[in-house]
């Protein structure tokens, strides 16, 4: 690859990582830890190539990613089998990897965490498993077998991200739903693994029963030994606080930066310091300010700024304990 293509692909000549859509540069903040986006769909980016997508979040300071994958949604429609989605991993970490060392040729290298032991972003990328609640009349017992092959998989930390959705989108009876999110959570006690929740309130006379509902599945099933984080937070301090109880991690993602989303920042102002956690949701939701782009891991950055912003501005911690906290609750929720 040619000097100007490294270029032109992982940041322009300016050497930004980050231009909003007029083209300025929206330098990135410099993380005080390591930085780990919990929930980054690799395989559903759109604008962004996979590879350089890791080639950018290793440059922008991610030293953790984990990646859902959906058994029923995604095969056999991105992958013919497992072996297909390793090969496609496979691939484009090794592409990362080139686009990586002919960066560091031109200077543009990873940053440093001096006193941290965190591997390489492209050695501590990851999966969870799980059937999305919009796939939940889907999860039959061949459905059922490719999970547990996934989970099988030393790559695999989780099963996720399951749930409940009564938005508007989903036309899952919550009845099936229902079922397909006990009869995961009982694979991953099973397993000794962590979840990943996914939980959407519907509108009008169903707004909570989703969250509400899950409390109550939760409380009967039982949380996971090894953990569980609430994916894609965008609800507010009481909403988190149910969680909480339960023992759950708050995952917080670009929504916490929008200029609207003050009822998540109060939550994240008083979040139990052990129970935080970064995300993306890419392709989904670019945090401000690249807030109308198409999301990519990298930008989880953006976030844990906002998060250790607020949260020193609050009196609540010194910016550099809640970086180090986001790391470590990450790498505690998934063993690693």
């Amino acid at each position: 690859m040619s000097e100007l293509k490294v270029l032109d692909h992982l940041m322009l000549a300016d050497g930004e990582l980050f231009h909003n859509s007029k083209g300025r540069a929206c330098p990135a903040p410099r993380p005080l830890a390591p930085v780990a986006d919990t929930h980054a769909h690799l395989g559903s980016l759109h604008g962004h190539d996979p590879a350089l997508a890791l080639a950018r979040a290793a440059l922008a300071g991610v030293r953790m990613m984990v990646v859902p994958i959906d058994p029923v949604a995604e095969f056999p429609r991105k992958w013919t089998d497992a072996a297909a989605l390793w090969d496609f991993l496979d691939t484009h970490l090794a592409i990362a990897r080139d686009c990586l060392d002919e960066a560091a040729d031109l200077g543009f290298v990873p940053p440093a965490f001096d006193g941290w032991d965190a591997p390489g972003l492209l050695g501590n990328v990851r999966i969870v498993a799980g059937v999305h609640p919009y796939g939940a009349e889907g999860f039959d017992d061949a459905a059922e077998a490719l999970m547990r092959e996934l989970l099988a998989s030393p790559r695999c930390v989780g099963v996720g991200e399951i749930g409940l959705d009564f938005g508007p989108y989903n036309e899952v009876s919550p009845r099936e739903q229902e079922e397909c999110f006990r009869r995961q959570l009982r694979m991953a006690h099973e397993l000794g693994l962590p979840v990943e929740l996914h939980i959407r309130d519907g509108v009008d006379d169903m707004v909570g029963e989703a969250h509400a509902l899950a409390a109550r599945v939760l409380a009967q099933e039982g949380v996971p030994e090894a953990g569980c984080d609430l994916h894609c937070f965008t609800s507010d301090t009481r909403i988190m606080e149910d969680f909480c109880r339960l023992g759950c991690s708050i995952a917080f993602g670009g929504a916490s930066t929008f200029s609207r989303s003050e009822d998540i920042r109060d939550a994240a102002r008083v979040c139990p310091e052990r129970l935080m956690v970064t995300e993306t949701d890419s392709p989904y939701m670019a945090p401000v300010p690249l807030r109308g782009e198409e999301c990519e891991p990298a930008m989880v950055v953006f976030v844990a700024d906002m998060l250790a912003r607020e949260r020193e501005a609050a009196g609540v911690a010194p910016a550099a304990q809640t970086y180090a906290a986001l790391w470590r609750n990450a790498c505690k929720l998934f063993g690693l």
